[in-house]
């Protein structure tokens, strides 16, 4: 039975890398905004630090998804929206936040203890499940290629330009987070250590 620990240092440093690692997932998705190429987007490396420092808490994946689906609302209705009506979720989101959750859930089994190895095999296979994934949405929904395995195969192949943009996404996105954390976090150990 885990012991409950009412330390207030021990309280206000967890309330601390909270606070830090919901910025850094935020500030993530806020990189969305700025013109990028297409698929370069932190959404695996995102759920793959929200997984691996947040760890199987609830709140993690929320705060990972929250911030997706923030600025999902900031670009389609006021970068991509020309039909004028407000746009909650585009075609497909259900696949998109699907692979959320599961690239959050890999984090928090292969990220438990971070090492760059870890973080690149990550990424990889960040970049697979969401490529997978999402790609079976656009063939399911119909509308652009035929529900049969020819239909699938075409998809799929129609996709691999844009894996190459998902992978580097998520690669350079995972380092840049997981660098970040780091760097926060032992600034803040060694301050605490000064004061101490």
């Amino acid at each position: 039975m885990a012991r409950i620990c009412f330390n207030p240092y021990f309280r206000s440093m967890q309330k601390r890398k909270l606070i830090i690692l919901s910025l850094i997932i935020v500030a993530a998705a806020v990189t969305r905004l700025v013109p990028h190429p297409m698929n370069f987007a932190p959404l695996g490396a995102m759920a793959l630090f929200g997984g691996a420092y947040f760890g199987r808490k609830g709140l993690g994946l929320l705060i990972t998804m929250l911030a997706w689906l923030l600025s999902d609302l900031i670009l389609n209705n006021f970068v991509y929206n020309a039909s004028g009506g407000f746009v909650w979720f585009t075609q497909g989101a259900i696949f998109i936040y699907g692979s959320i959750a599961l690239i959050y859930a890999l984090g928090t089994r292969i990220l438990k203890q971070p090492s760059w190895f870890k973080v690149v095999a990550g990424s990889l296979s960040a970049s697979v499940l969401f490529f997978v994934m999402t790609n079976f949405g656009v063939w399911f929904s119909g509308t652009m290629y035929p529900l049969t395995l020819e239909g699938l195969l075409a998809c799929y192949t129609a996709a691999i330009p844009f894996f190459q943009n998902t992978l580097a996404g998520d690669l350079v996105y995972a380092g840049a987070l997981f660098l970040t954390y780091e760097r926060i976090f032992r600034s803040q150990l060694l301050m605490d250590r000064l004061k101490g």
